[in-house]
Order: C-alpha cells, then sequence, then structure tokens
C-alpha cells in the first residue's frame, strides 16, 4: 500500500536550501530536477519528494512538500507506515540520523524485503521450538511422568540437532533458501505428529525430527540475516528476528489455556503448526537466495574448518556455558508454576505473556547498543544481570517472583542481538552453516546436561530454585570470557572479519527493489 505525506511550512533562505538538499536519513536521496528527488538508498519500493516553493512578499517562502512512498517489508509494512510517515512529515528528517525504530545504518530495498521475509518465518521457528516445552507438562499430567522423566524426554529431543548439523551443513553447498523451505514445511508437517502420541516417548521421538527442521530453520534464518544486512545493522536484524520469533512463541503461550479443557486437550496446539504451510509457500515467493551465496566459487576445493579452530572453540564453549543454565531454566518453567506455584494453565499464560512481553525493550535497546558501542560489554553484562534475576524468580514467590521474572526477562533479551552475531559473523561463507550447526550441537549438549542435571537436583533437592543456582556457574563463567577473549565486530564487514571471502555483488540497478528476486 502506497502512502502520501504532504506538508506545509513557511522558510526562511537557510530553511529553503536544506528542504532543497537531498536527504540522508531513512532515505537516501538524488535530485532528479529542481524540486524532484527519488531514493537511492532506502526501504521503499517507490520513492518519490516533490518540492513546489512560493515565495512570501516579507522573502521568505511557502513551501509544500508532497512524498510518495511504498515500502518494501513484506508482511510488516503496516506496522512501520505510520512512523515512516510521521519521520518523513518531519519539517528536518535530518542528516544521517536514524528514529530509534530504525536500524543504525539504512536499509535498502532489498535488505528491507528479506528481513520482512525473514521475520515471518522466525514466527514460524518460535513456535515450533517453544510448544514442546510449553506442554510438555500437560503431556506430562496424562502419562503421569515426574519432572525426571520429564527431564530425559526434552534432553533426548536435543538428539535431532545431529540430523540438524547435517541439513545446515547443507546450506553450505545447496544454498540458504531451499533449506529454510524445506526446514519449515517439513518442521510443520512433523510437529503435527505429535497430536497422536500414545506415550511420552513417543512424543519426544516425535519432536526429536521436528526440532531438528526449527533448529536448522532457526540458524540458517540467522545466517541469511548476517550475509544479507548492512555492516551496522547486523545486531538490528538479529533483535528483529528475535521479536519475531517472540511473537510465535507467544501464539503458544496465547493458545496454551486449552490443555485445561480435558487433559488430552494439550493436543490441538500440535495441529496449530498445519497452519503454517501457507506461510512458508508465501516466504518461497518473496525470499530471494543469499548474494554471498550466490558469489562464493563453488569450483574451489571445500572449505574446512580446521583453520578457524580458535573461533570455533571459543564459540562453541561458549554455547554449552550458556545452554547449561538456559535451556532448564526455559523448559521447567512451566512445571515449576504447576508444581511448586499450583498455577494452572490459564494463570501460567497469564504469568508467560506478562513476564515476557517487555523482553522486547531489551532486545531493541540491546540490538541498538550492540551496533552502535559494540558487542562484548552489552553481552556481558546482560547476560550476568539476566542470570541472577532468573535465579531469583525461582527462589521467590508472589509479587517478589513477577518482579524478578520481568527484570531477569528484559535484561536477558539484550543477550539475544549482542551474542546472536558472532556465529554467522566469525565464518566466512563457505563454512557459516557447518560452523554454526556444530556452534548448535555443542548448545544442545549444554543445554541436554543442564536438563538433566537440573531434572534429576530438582527431585533430589525438592526444589528448582537451589538447581537453578548451582546451575548458574556456566553463564557467570561465559561473562567474563566474552570480556576477555571475544573479539569486537561491530561496524566491520564480513569480508573484513573474514578475508578469504570476496564481497557480495552489486545489486542490480538503483536501490529500490534491484535484485529482490533470485
Amino acid at each position: 500500500m502506497s502512502s502520501v505525506v504532504v506538508t506545509e511550512e513557511t522558510v526562511d533562505d537557510d530553511g529553503l536550501a536544506r528542504i532543497m538538499a537531498p536527504r540522508d536519513g531513512l532515505v537516501g536521496e538524488r535530485a532528479l530536477g529542481a524540486g524532484c528527488f527519488e531514493a537511492e538508498s532506502g526501504p521503499f519500493r517507490h520513492y518519490r519528494r516533490t518540492v513546489r516553493v512560493e515565495p512570501l512578499p516579507d522573502g521568505r517562502h511557502r513551501v509544500t512538500q508532497t512524498t510518495e512512498f511504498t515500502l518494501a517489508i513484506p508482511w510488516w509494512s503496516w506496522l512501520f507506515r505510520v512512523p515512516m510517515e510521521r519521520s518523513l512529515a518531519r519539517p528536518d528528517p535530518g542528516l544521517g540520523r536514524q528514529p530509534w525504530w530504525a536500524p543504525p545504518a539504512r536499509l535498502d530495498a532489498r535488505a528491507a524485503a528479506v528481513l520482512g521475509t525473514l521475520a515471518v518465518a522466525s514466527m514460524v521457528a518460535g513456535y515450533l521450538g517453544t510448544l514442546l516445552s510449553q506442554t510438555i507438562t500437560f503431556a506430562a499430567r496424562e502419562f503421569d511422568a515426574p519432572a525426571r522423566e520429564q527431564g530425559v524426554a526434552l534432553a533426548s529431543v536435543r538428539v535431532g540437532v545431529l540430523l540438524a548439523l547435517v541439513l545446515v551443513a547443507l546450506a553450505d553447498r545447496r544454498g540458504r533458501r531451499l533449506l529454510i523451505l524445506v526446514s519449515a514445511a517439513a518442521g510443520c508437517v512433523a510437529t503435527a505428529t505429535g497430536a497422536l502420541a500414545p506415550s511420552l516417548p513417543w512424543l519426544a521421538s516425535s519432536q526429536t525430527v521436528a526440532r531438528a527442521f526449527s533448529m536448522t530453520l532457526g540458524l540458517v534464518i540467522a545466517i541469511v540475516a548476517a550475509e544479507e544486512m548492512p555492516a551496522g545493522a547486523r545486531a538490528y536484524a538479529v533483535s528483529v528476528l528475535a521479536m519475531a520469533a517472540s511473537l510465535g512463541a507467544g501464539v503458544c503461550v496465547l493458545a496454551l489455556p486449552i490443555a485445561d479443557v480435558a487433559e488430552p486437550a494439550w493436543r490441538v496446539l500440535y495441529l496449530v503448526p498445519l497452519l503454517g504451510l501457507p506461510v512458508v509457500a508465501s516466504i518461497r515467493r518473496t525470499l530471494p537466495e543469499s548474494r554471498r551465496f550466490r558469489r562464493r566459487d563453488a569450483s574451489e576445493p571445500r572449505a574446512r574448518l580446521g583453520g578457524h579452530t580458535g573461533r570455533l572453540v571459543l564459540l562453541a564453549g561458549s554455547a554449552f556455558l550458556l545452554a547449561v543454565f538456559g535451556t532448564p531454566a526455559s523448559q521447567f518453567r512451566n512445571e515449576f508454576l504447576r508444581v511448586e506455584r499450583d498455577y494452572s494453565a490459564a494463570a501460567m499464560t497469564a504469568f508467560t505473556v506478562l513476564t515476557t512481553m517487555p523482553g522486547i525493550i531489551g532486545i531493541v535497546i540491546g540490538g541498538r547498543l550492540a551496533d552502535v558501542r559494540g558487542r562484548r560489554v552489552v553481552a556481558a553484562v546482560a547476560l550476568a544481570g539476566g542470570t541472577a534475576g532468573t535465579v531469583l524468580l525461582y527462589l521467590t514467590a508472589g509479587g517478589a517472583m513477577w518482579a524478578w521474572a520481568l527484570a531477569a526477562t528484559v535484561v536477558s533479551a539484550a543477550t539475544v542481538p549482542a551474542l546472536g552475531v558472532y556465529g554467522p559473523e566469525l565464518f566466512p561463507t563457505a563454512l557459516r552453516g557447518l560452523a554454526n550447526g556444530v556452534i548448535t550441537v555443542f548448545g544442545v549438549l549444554g543445554g541436554v546436561t543442564g536438563l538433566v542435571a537440573a531434572g534429576f537436583l530438582a527431585d533430589w533437592l525438592g526444589a528448582f530454585g537451589t538447581a537453578f543456582a548451582l546451575l548458574a556457574v556456566g553463564p557467570a563463567i561465559l561473562a567474563v570470557l566474552i570480556l576477555v577473549a571475544y573479539p569486537e565486530t561491530a561496524g566491520l564487514e564480513l569480508e573484513e572479519l573474514n578475508p578469504g571471502d570476496e564481497p557480495p555483488p552489486p545489486l542490480p540497478g538503483a536501490g529500490l527493489g534491484g535484485g529482490l528476486t533470485g
């Protein structure tokens, strides 16, 4: 849908000179002629600004500006249209400045279209990745399984990471786009089979396959985002994708009260992903292949990870330390609320929604700070603060529990964009999928370790709070590691971080929609 913004103001000669200069903020303009400008770069399919000047007797000028534009953001243009209109209607939209809701570095039409499409795919991944952890306590109730068996089931599902490793490595050979489409469609179908599970082991088995595809989907989405976004907006892109994934997870949380209707009613939530298949068809129409993947020289000998051992060990070890606490803290939350705090499904939904939705604040702030100020300090501070808040959440009750949950969510959310960019950034195009698959394997191993440990510790100690206090040593070590061992990557092109790579080919034509297909 096109928008038209008309503004009228009276200005002096200096003000007129500013208006008649090409804008360089949300849009990078070029002059077509007297009083007419089009976008040379910006998130638009179409953009034109025309200026009409009427001299006044007092030497000033009445200026009427008409700006017509169509955003190049599939699915989400309705969300950005109004703030874009307001920003473009300002008398002085600014030179080189971006509003708080926009990325620090300006996106072109292709980058905006790709990010919008990836955000939709992230919604699908968010639902698939959240479903089992949200519903296992109700499946366990039907199957009469204690916390120990739930921990084993949640851990066993992580075996799907081995299939995910194979799939994500294919993205380095067959392309990113194909793997996103296959993983999204197959993940939706495989997840739906959980509705037929006759026992907890059967449910875990079906979700092992589903989890492999959802993991692959999330990994390749992050890789494409890193490869397509400008250097100054990669963390911003991760924050947008994290919010979209949270929205998909939120759909699952909002539907959770269905599980209270009857003992087997949780199965309905496993059929919802079938509604994602038409979404995948839409993604197929709007998602191009990564330019950096298309640029690679397929005739060269296959790259090996051996030359990147240091970075691989650093990120794989970090993934383990992060997941050994974060995975069980997330997966066992509903069990904790149901068993230790006697919450119903509706109360769990209210708690989860009200304490996690403000995490958007942390994601937005963390993404901007990580791009503008750097990744390391943001990641270390957010990780330490979020871990402490999570432990206190499990050790308290009543209002204090809600307060600590809210604080932990907002603070730890800043970790997502600050740390999430490192995996795609620190490896060359030919190895980006494989390397991130290996890192994910170690993250899953950490999650499995944490799930089993938390389940047994909770049964042995009689409470989840003490168990998580012991497991918090993992992220505490990681926070120190980030400060002393991580490189700073903010503002650097991927080719600067990986000198063996060639830069992506330039987009054909101007910045308005060139190269959107592929």
